[in-house]
């Protein structure tokens, strides 16, 4: 049996509310302009206000619906106050995602130092614990909501000098995970995205060096690098109802990089 009945849209985002950190550019960007194009009203977050304001206003030109909260999720304080305006403001929050991150070590990793350890384990461990927390608390209350991770390849194979951001990266993993089997149950799902090589700012001690490059590619059947428009479509997929039975999932997006 046949009908003409229109089919429902199961990525459009109407009436949803949208929190993307590190979405002043890259990945984190692409990812808030995605969802802002499927009628999500998007907060754009990052360190700085007048950088999260510009991806703002240029979302708002091509018809969306977007706001700048900055905030770092490296301080404590700021993850309190960024919460506290959207309960303030919204009263509520459909979807997280967890994408801004540190890496500020690039070297051998018996050389890593105190200061760039804590650094990246503030952000991408602590940072992103608290901030899955606290909005899951709204999410809770509100009965039910998205979180998705920003991970990474390196979380599975280690990144070459790049020992510590992997080893945060391999605990959003598990966070993901932990997050998941504990929230299933107040209809909040978490699962993560994992990006392999991409051309962002904050890949470009990789990219950028052409000697590394050359090395990289030979390790993705795909034999390039992504775009960070790739990420994004992920993120809609794992933040809408086309994935409605998905949670604890972490997806890869690299080229084909982990089968080799």
């Amino acid at each position: 049996m046949t009908t003409n009945e229109p089919q429902k849209d199961l990525f459009n985002l109407q009436g949803k509310i949208a929190l993307v950190t590190g979405a002043s550019r890259g990945i984190g960007e692409a990812i808030a302009r995605l969802l802002a194009e499927q009628c999500a009203h998007v907060i754009v977050s990052s360190r700085k206000l007048d950088s999260s304001e510009a991806v703002c206003s240029s979302i708002r030109d091509s018809g969306g619906s977007a706001e700048a909260i900055p905030c770092h999720i490296g301080d404590m304080d700021q993850i309190t106050s960024l919460f506290d305006t959207i309960k303030a403001k919204h009263g509520e929050l459909d979807i997280l995602v967890n994408n801004a991150a540190a890496n500020p070590y690039f070297g051998h990793i018996l050389d890593t130092d105190l200061a760039a350890f804590q650094k990246t384990v503030d952000v991408n461990i602590r940072g992103y614990f608290f901030m899955c927390a606290e909005a899951g608390k709204i999410m809770r209350k509100n009965g039910g909501g998205n979180i998705v991770n920003v991970a990474s390849v390196n979380g599975v194979v280690p990144g070459h000098m790049q020992g510590i951001y992997s080893v945060t990266k391999a605990a959003v993993i598990s966070m993901t995970k932990a997050f998941a089997k504990e929230c299933a149950g107040l209809n909040i799902r978490v699962n993560a995205l994992l990006p392999g090589l991409t051309e962002t700012k904050f890949a470009s001690a990789l990219t950028g060096n052409p000697a590394i490059l050359k090395q990289a590619l030979t390790h993705i059947p795909m034999n390039r690098s992504a775009a960070p428009e790739e990420m994004a479509g992920t993120v809609l997929y794992l933040v809408s109802d086309a994935s409605s039975y998905t949670t604890g999932a972490c997806i890869n997006v690299d080229g084909g990089y982990l089968t080799v």
